[in-house]
């Protein structure tokens, strides 16, 4: 976590662009395909959602930030209690499987069973817009009721990304992989990986785009759903399988892992339990500081993508439409994220941890400014944006892209490696305990920060407003949040230059 020179084995360029072994490989490749297969996953369920949601009938891109307040933030805290509990009884290999099992049954029931009958499963859309008339303080809670398999369906696509991605896979990468390995190894993992982000946009919007190769009246939606949750649930065996392939051929060989147990295998003295960690975890600065900045990410890069689906719901009003432009939209996230990588991991490997991390949440700021600043003073605009040949909610939504794509770019780069390299000093029982706390509830905290803020304003502040008109409110807020963010960086990057101090007088002593 400290700055890292050029590996000494390694020529100047082999150092910019693969420092690793060859010998490594055999460990590497197989941590980045699991990398790679639950980025895809992620990719396609975060794309499906957002079109589900946003398009259905009596919904909109408001009723997101209600479901993360009300339904992913409780389902992640319901979550991370059993999964904590789950932790005490399963090994890390069988919690694996445990975790990922249900996401993947669920996937395939959804496009199967579920989504087939919608109409037979869900009210009537002439009820639910009586409803809203009727109680129009609710109107969006109303929403996710009338739609409840899509809201189930975006629930779990949402904890996938906490529980599945940030949580077990890089929980495993934290546990048997050594810090100067990390420092080579994790960039290349995302390396590998951001394609997953180019080939399911691609996949993705092939198969959203059926309607105009497939006869009149066919749900080419469904049939789309059908294929890609398909190939998700496929991708969920590949996962677990090269999951044991790891436990069986990488873990014992002694040149990858040479800790005399296994990951996760429980020892005889006996484990502290849910309360008792969470009393350590909630009094630690150290995992407060990461929480804080996974939930200053959440709750920034909430505001800026609701207000965004917001003009991606107005031009896309159909779900097969708007999803061929969110596939778009991760395909080139997934071009923009492979440069940055490369970037990032030059940046990790000849700076220190503080000049790495800082960029996401600079990137996020002036990021952020630029779209609101478009947003308020889009009136003032209206000449220019005319005499280019377009419209306010179409270069909205340009922007807007351009925008969240080199936020998340970036975070995938940088933010994601940084947060992960500060977890590898901490003991087995806080790297999965603390780690679920901070990466579930607080990845959920941060996405619920941002939704409370636009449903207060949306239903007590300015009743029936829209994401549009609450635009200077939430750009102010936003600011506020990325203040924060870039002290906690600053806080935490002490802290590690404390430890970092720590170990070399350990080394030098021994």
């Amino acid at each position: 976590m400290s700055t890292n020179t050029a590996h000494p084995q390694f020529g100047k360029l082999r150092s910019m662009l693969f420092p690793i072994h060859m010998y490594e490989l055999k460990k590497v490749i197989p941590m980045s395909m699991i990398f790679f297969f639950i980025l895809f996953n992620y990719t396609c369920l975060r794309n499906i959602k957002d079109s589900l949601i946003v398009t259905a009938g009596g919904s909109g891109a408001e009723a997101l930030s209600y479901l993360k307040l009300f339904c992913v933030t409780p389902a992640a805290i319901i979550f991370m209690v059993m999964y904590a509990q789950a932790s005490n009884i399963f090994s890390n290999e069988k919690l694996f499987y445990v975790t990922l099992t249900p996401f993947v049954l669920f996937f395939g029931a959804f496009a199967f069973f579920l989504y087939p009958n919608r109409d037979i499963l869900h009210p009537s859309i002439e009820s639910v817009q009586a409803w809203q008339v009727e109680f129009p303080r609710a109107k969006w809670l109303i929403s996710i009721y009338g739609n409840w398999t899509y809201s189930i369906f975006y629930v779990l696509a949402e904890i996938w990304g906490s529980a599945i991605l940030s949580l077990s896979f890089w929980q495993f990468a934290n546990q048997i992989t050594r810090t100067p390995e990390a420092k080579r190894f994790y960039a290349f993992f995302g390396l590998i990986a951001q394609t997953s982000l180019m080939l399911s946009g691609t996949i993705g919007e092939y198969f959203s785009s059926l309607k105009d190769r497939l006869p009149e009246g066919v749900d080419a939606w469904g049939i789309s759903l059908k294929w890609q949750m398909g190939i998700v649930f496929v991708f969920g065996i590949f996962t677990m399988i090269i999951y044991r392939w790891i436990y069986t051929n990488v873990l014992t060989d002694k040149r990858f892992y040479d800790k005399p147990e296994l990951p996760g295998v429980a020892k005889k003295k006996k484990k502290p339990s849910l309360v008792q960690s969470f009393m350590t975890i909630f009094t630690s600065p150290y995992l407060a500081l990461i929480a804080i900045l996974v939930i200053t990410y959440g709750t920034s890069v909430n505001l800026i993508e609701a207000a965004w689906k917001s003009q991606v719901k107005i031009k896309y009003p159909r779900p097969d439409d708007m999803n061929v432009f969110m596939n778009q939209f991760s395909f080139w996230t997934g071009v923009v994220s492979m440069l940055m990588m490369i970037v990032g991991s030059n940046i990790l490997r000849i700076f220190s941890w503080f000049t790495a991390a800082v960029v996401t949440p600079l990137i996020m700021f002036f990021g952020g400014c630029l779209f609101f600043a478009f947003v308020l003073f889009r009136t003032e605009l209206a000449d220019f944006i005319q005499q280019i040949g377009t419209n306010p909610v179409a270069l909205a939504v340009m922007v807007g892209a351009v925008v969240v794509v080199a936020i998340k770019s970036t975070k995938y780069s940088l933010f994601d490696l940084t947060k992960e390299m500060a977890y590898i000093p901490l003991d087995e029982d806080m790297k999965v305990k603390g780690k679920a706390v901070v990466d579930v509830v607080g990845g959920r905290l941060g996405k619920s920060g941002g939704a409370s803020i636009q449903a207060f304003l949306m239903s007590v502040a300015f009743p029936g407003a829209s994401l549009l008109q609450l635009a200077p409110w939430v750009a102010g807020v936003f600011v506020i949040i990325c203040l924060i963010w870039l002290i906690a960086v600053k806080g935490l990057s002490n802290k590690i230059v404390v430890l970092q101090k720590e170990e070399e007088k350990e080394i030098s002593s021994h």
